[in-house]
Formats: structure tokens, C-alpha cells, sequence
């Protein structure tokens, strides 16, 4: 019974932890039916996907941003995203993308939650689109380490 029980609680705390870390197991503002017909599902155009935000100060704050634009003929919806780790808050254009809108995904990061030197960070997309659903867009740069 004990067994069971631990197995029970280390599920629950597994639980809280990935919504904790993600902001919800659940779709982002987006019905679950969109993303499930495929008859609606449109293109995407990554206008950025990869994001050299250059040379920053330990301490600093920055925003990266990455735009896309829908080449498809239905409305385009990001339903989910998330960043990889703590020291990044994506934020995205929410709603309805129409065909030929373009939207941002953006990432607040903050570099006292990540250590100096070379770094490579992702946010995770979710959308309705066409042949793949799943995208990670990445940014680098290098933090430098400020001399006290």
C-alpha cells in the first residue's frame, strides 16, 4: 500500500509540476476541435526561427521576438506555447491569424535565471498547420559575466 501510495503522490506533484512549468496541460485559448480538423489546417511561413540576440550583461533583460506569416488559405491559430526552460515568458499573437496576417511569438528572458557565457534557448509552438504541427524556434546569444 505504501508503494502505491508514493507512486500516487510522486504522480500528482509530476502533475502540478508540468503545469506549473507550462501554464496549463491544457489548448491555449484555441478549441480542441480546430487543431483536431485537418480539413482546416493551413501553412505558416517562420519569418524568424532562429534569433541571435548578440551580447548581453549578466542581470539584463531582453525580449526576443519571431514573426510568421500564414500562406494558407485558413485561418491560422497557435495553440500552444511554451518555453523550454524558466529564464524565458513566451507571449503570441492569440486568435485567429487570417490567411496572409502575420503574428509574433516574443520570449521575455531573463538572465539572472541562466549562467554566463554561450546560450542557446527554445519556445515550443503548437499550430494548425499542414505536414507538421510542432515547432521549436531558438535563440542564442552570450551573457557576460559583470566584474564586481
Amino acid at each position: 500500500m505504501k508503494t502505491r501510495k508514493h507512486i500516487g503522490m510522486v504522480a500528482l506533484i509530476a502533475a502540478l509540476y508540468g503545469i506549473s512549468c507550462t501554464g496549463s496541460d491544457a489548448v491555449d485559448n484555441v478549441d480542441a476541435a480546430i487543431l483536431s480538423d485537418t480539413a482546416k489546417y493551413t501553412q505558416i511561413q517562420w519569418l524568424d526561427s532562429v534569433v541571435n540576440f548578440g551580447t548581453i550583461n549578466m542581470g539584463e533583460k531582453i525580449q526576443v521576438v519571431f514573426r510568421f506569416k500564414n500562406t494558407g488559405k485558413n485561418p491560422l491559430f497557435l495553440a500552444n506555447v511554451r518555453a523550454g526552460c524558466g529564464c524565458t515568458v513566451p507571449d503570441y499573437t492569440k486568435g485567429a491569424i487570417a490567411p496572409g496576417g502575420e503574428g509574433v511569438v516574443t520570449g521575455a528572458f531573463d538572465s539572472n535565471k541562466a549562467h554566463a557565457g554561450e546560450v542557446r534557448k527554445s519556445i515550443f509552438v503548437t499550430t494548425n498547420t499542414h505536414n507538421q504541427t510542432r515547432y521549436t524556434l531558438i535563440f542564442t546569444g552570450l551573457i557576460k559575466e559583470v566584474a564586481k
